[in-house]
Parts: C-alpha cells; structure tokens; sequence
C-alpha cells in the first residue's frame, strides 16, 4: 500500500511505488507557488510530507534508507523528534513524528542542511511512528537490516513465510502473552506453537498441527531480521539469540529471541516486549503490592544513595516493577539506565542498550558508557541486571559512591539477594554488602493468577466434588483435611478462600484456552527488606549466615496472616493474605513456592532462636561450650566477679 503523500491545502499526491514522480512533484510545487508565492520562499521544493505507518513500509521505501546522520548535524535533546538520515541516492531526508512535521525546527534544520552543501530529498520530510524513530535513533534499525527485510518482501515465498510470522507474533500480542515457544520435533511431521500466558504454558487450538517443515522455513525467514545474533542464518544445530523489531496493528514490539539446540530439535523462545509505553506505567496498587509495601518503596524512593534490588525468578514481573519505579522518579532528577536490552520506555530517562554475546561476556561498550555515566552529572542509575562479574564491579563502584543505584537480580528470596551478589559469578564483596547505606531495600517477588471476581467459587466446593478443577485430581476428603492444615498454619477462615471456576464465565472464558478459565490476570506477591533500619540483618550478611538468612522472616512478622500489614512476611505469607481475601487461588501457592506440608514440617523442626542471635558452640567432645560469663567464674575458682 502506497504511504499518503501531503502538504499544504490543496496539494496533494499519491506515492506509487513508494516515489514521488518528479512530474507530480513539479506540478505540486506549481500549484502551491501559484496560491501562495511565500510556500516556496527559502526551500528549494515543494513542501511535501511522507508518511511511512510502519518497519515494512520504511523498506519498501525509495531511494532506501542508508544511515543515520550524526555527526556534523547537532540535533541535541531533539534526537528523538527529529533525525536527519541520508538515503541511497545521497539525499537527505528528515525523519520527523506528527507534531514536529510542521514546526519552525524542523524548517530552520532544512536551512541547515542546504547550508552544508547537502541536497534535500523530495519530500524532505518522512513522518513516522514513535517507537520507529526511537529505534532508527538507537541503531535497532539500519540499512542492512532494510535490505534483508525488502528481500523477503519481495520475494512471494518468503513473504508467506513472513506472514506466518507476523500470525504467530500479533495472536501473541492481541493475548498479553509473555512469551512464544516454538519448538520444533525434527522426527516428528508436526511440531508445535505455544505461549505463555497469565503464567502458563499453553496451546492454543488455531496452531496445533503445523508443519515442522513449515515452521522451520518460518524461522528461518524470521531469522533474517534478528539483530546482535551470532550466526548469519537461522541454525537448529546451535543455541541462537538476538532481538527482532516487529509491528503488530501499529505498537512496536521488540522479540528478543533465545534458540536451544534440544536432542528433539530446536527450540525458540521469543520474549514479547512492547517497546512504547505510551500511557504511564502501572502504578504499585494495580500491580498487586499492597498499602504497606508502598509506603516502603516510597521511603526508599526519597532516600539518598544506596541501591534498590529486585529479585525474582524468569518471568516474575521484575522489569515492569522496576519501570514502574524508576518513572515515579521526579524529572528534576537526571535518569540514566544500562540495560540488556532496553524493554520498556521509562519516561524522562536516558537509556542505554548494550548487548551481550552468547557466552555472557560483556563488550567493551558496557565499560566505555559506564565511565561515561560517572562524569554525567547524573542523580539516578539502572542497571538492568547484575549477573556476572562485570555487572558485579560497577555495582560496588555506584553503590559505594552514593549514587541512587536500581537493578535487578536472580535469587529466590529477599533475605537471599546479598548471598547472590557475594556469589562466585558475581563476587560483590559481603563486607561491602554489610556497610550501612549501601543496600537501601531488597524486594523479591512472583506473580499470582488472580481469580475472575466473577465467578470464583468457594472452597467449600471441592468438598462435594472429586477432582480439583484442573488440578491433580483427589478425593473430597482430600480438600477436607487440606482446609484444615490451612486453618491450623494460618488461622484464617477457611470460608473465606475462593478457588478457580474451571468452566469460567463471559467475563474470563476464552474459548481457545480452557486453561485459562476463571482467571482474570496477574497479580504481585511480594517480600521486603529495609536494610536501613535493621542492623542486625547487616550483621548476618557479614557473617554469611545462611541458615539465618533463611530464616529471617520467622521473627519479623507484627500481624495476622489475614491482616494487610505486609511487615515481616514472606512473599508466600502476602499470598496467603490475597488468598484469605479471595482473590488468589491456595493451590496456585504452593507451585509458586513450598507445599504447605512443607511448611508444617519447618515450623515443627526449626529452631527457637531468632536469627542473628549467637547459638552455643558444640565443642569436639560433643558438650555445648558454657557462655563466657561462666568460664570467667570458674576460672576464678566459681566465684563471681
């Protein structure tokens, strides 16, 4: 389809081919000189505006999109609003969004350009969308990567290929899926499309049955968009990653692309990343934290110096919760991000991608921009992830400089993140850990389906059916005695608890994905600690007492489990609490994080003492050794001092 081509009122063309034909152009540049003999004054062409909607219509376009002009044309804080680019022929021209078309800049930049002695395209000005021009600006997109997608658009068989693609990707989407697996079974004639959605990994019945011949071809032709990825093709033998840019009715999505070479055959797992965030992000309430852990992340957020860490497994949420945080982060303040890639667009930041090879090593462009950074007068830094020793050096350098420090980190517990970053694969040093200041807050969370309030049923309902609504199926009096071990682990009132319907209603039922009935999104179950105002939790990372660590939160707790106050809980604890106020399914807890018959046997073996007080020593002859007060009397001959 032909981009629109506009201007002034009445002029107006159609692009064929994506080329304005010198003779519309004449007879357009005529016409407005004729109505308006000032149109024209200063510029040596009509003033004419092209509008591309998409990445396709970009590689459509001719004369092609060559690079990106930077040096010799200082756009400054403009960059994403306006970006002059050179195409093939040489010319220049200037990509633009809707509200810069038109403005007295964008007209004193063509000024410039044929001050320089640089020719002007015709038209001179391409509007496209945001996101687009985010990602030309950052070098996601480049005329290398233009031209391999203009092959496939040409060519009829590839193109199918890609369609099947973008089929794939926009069911995705239009779902809220995370993430799209591929996998493919190379002794098998049919191989297999799944997503995961609301946290499971499911089927849907439109892609069952596809051809591993097929969706082999689909990769492959996929394959040739990706960027930062190590081999020129698409090859099942090796493990693969990279990212590709793709447009699904208008958003850009980024998919950042992980193969693994699996004795049944490859398999792909693509992330879907939405690269714009138009619309703020959602705040901590409509995430799932409740009222007391806000009030927390705020006093942490107010704070001067020491680092914000978030910790949680693959897919937990971790990158939505820290873009959450870092946009309620005044724009007095000057915001710089280090991420792998960039996944969301955090208002008012400087973001920096920077990738990494296969083997997690990090070029030495992390470095360069990290020195950088330090001499930016910068007040507020993220680092996507610390994860290696790399990551690890910058964070004791920014941590230890008073900087306001964010990242993210995997570790199956709040109280476990200093055990992780003292890690052999990162090696930040415990004594720094332990250092008052440097770690501000520590917060760990997972992500809950959340019941449809529509139609959950009461617990009580398993107590008259087999079965488990999807779950290993058992005996009613199987439920029974699981109400009453929850009763006796949480006091709360088992009449209370809701469980999943597995039939749905109109409000939840997608017909495609019974898995799914009953459900109505996610929502955050969530731990914190406040390092600042707990020294003896300092004290026991210095020590490495993991056994303590580990048991932190046994002594904490100031509330009933059924109470919203989330001080001194656990983020199994916080689900409790949803569950016990119907909005989380107890049978969705335990895959999450321990049986609650696990629970029951803890509580009954471990041990009394509150962590971070000193257990007796057992000496070699099995005795306990007497507390020092009691060997200075009886080295006195029994008599106190």
């Amino acid at each position: 389809m032909s981009p629109l081509i506009w201007g002034r009122p009445g002029v107006s063309a159609l692009l064929a081919g994506s080329r304005l034909r010198a003779s519309g152009a004449t007879a357009a540049a005529s016409a407005d000189k004729e109505k308006d003999p000032s149109a024209c004054k200063g510029i040596a062409f009509p003033e004419l505006v092209m509008r591309l909607d998409g990445r396709d219509q970009l590689a459509r376009m001719t004369p092609a999109f060559r690079r990106v002009l930077r040096s010799g044309f200082d756009v400054g804080s403009l960059l994403d609003k306006l970006c002059p680019v050179e195409l093939e022929d040489g010319r220049v021209a200037l990509f633009t969004v809707d509200d810069y078309a038109r403005s007295e800049q964008i007209e004193e930049f063509e000024r410039m350009v044929q001050a320089r002695g640089r020719t002007l395209a015709s038209p001179a000005r391409v509007v496209v969308p945001a996101t687009l021009l985010l990602s030309i600006v950052r070098g996601q997109i480049t005329g290398d990567t233009l031209r391999s997608r203009r092959r496939v658009l040409l060519d009829p068989v590839k193109s199918s290929m890609a369609s099947a693609f973008h089929d794939i990707v926009a069911w995705g989407a239009r779902h809220g899926a995370s993430d799209i697996h591929v996998n493919l079974r190379s002794a098998h004639p049919e191989s297999e499309i799944r997503y995961t959605l609301g946290g499971r990994y499911v089927m849907p019945e439109r892609f069952r049955g596809m051809q591993t011949s097929t969706l082999r071809e689909v990769l492959a032709v996929a394959y040739m968009d990706i960027q930062g990825g190590n081999g020129a093709v698409f090859d099942p033998m090796i493990e693969q990653q990279g990212s590709i840019l793709h447009d699904v009715e208008g958003v850009s999505f980024m998919l950042r692309w992980a193969s693994l070479a699996t004795d049944a055959g490859a398999s792909v797992t693509m992330r879907l990343l939405r690269m714009d965030m138009r619309e703020q992000p959602p705040d901590f309430a409509r995430l799932g934290y409740l009222p007391s852990q806000v009030r927390v992340v705020e006093r942490a957020l107010v704070a001067e110096g020491g680092a914000i860490v978030l910790a949680g497994v693959v897919g937990s949420g971790k990158s939505t919760t820290i873009a959450s945080m870092m946009s309620r982060i005044p724009s007095t303040r000057k915001v710089i991000t280090l991420e792998d890639p960039v996944e969301y667009l955090i208002p008012n930041a400087l973001q920096n991608s920077v990738s990494r090879s296969l083997d997690g090593s990090v070029s030495n462009e992390f470095d360069a921009k990290l020195k950088t950074i330090k001499r930016s007068a910068m007040n507020d830094l993220l680092i996507g992830e610390i994860r290696d020793r790399s990551t690890g050096r910058a964070f004791m350098d920014l941590a230890s400089s008073g900087s306001n420090l964010y990242t993210t980190t995997h570790a199956g517990g709040a109280a476990l993140i200093p055990d992780r970053l003292a890690s052999d694969f990162i090696g930040v040093s415990r004594r720094l850990l332990a250092t008052p200041g440097i770690l501000k807050l520590l917060v760990y969370q997972t992500l809950l389906p959340a019941l449809c309030p529509a139609c959950a049923l009461p617990l009580s309902s398993l107590f008259d059916r087999a079965g488990g609504g999807g779950m290993a199926s058992h005996e009613p009096d199987h439920w029974r005695r699981y109400a009453d071990r929850l009763h006796a682990l949480y006091a709360i009132d088992v009449n209370a608890l809701k469980v999943r319907n597995p039939d749905g209603c109109p409000a939840c039922r997608q017909s495609t994905l019974p898995e799914l009935h009953g459900y109505a999104g996610r929502t955050v179950a969530a731990e914190m600690i406040d390092p600042t105002v707990d020294d003896g939790f300092l004290r026991l990372v210095r020590d490495a007492d993991t056994l303590a660590l580990r048991d932190y939160f046994r002594f904490q707790r100031r509330s009933a489990f059924d109470h919203a106050d989330m001080t001194g809980k656990t983020a199994m604890e916080c689900a409790i609490y949803k569950a016990s106020q119907g909005l989380v399914d107890p049978r969705d807890i335990e895959p999450r994080f321990v049986s609650f018959e696990t629970v029951e046997l803890r509580r009954t073996r471990a041990p009394q003492v509150p962590p971070g007080r000193r257990r007796p020593r057992r000496l070699a002859s099995g005795r306990v050794q007497a507390p020092l007060g009691r060997r200075r009397d009886a080295e006195r001959g029994g008599r106190p001092a």
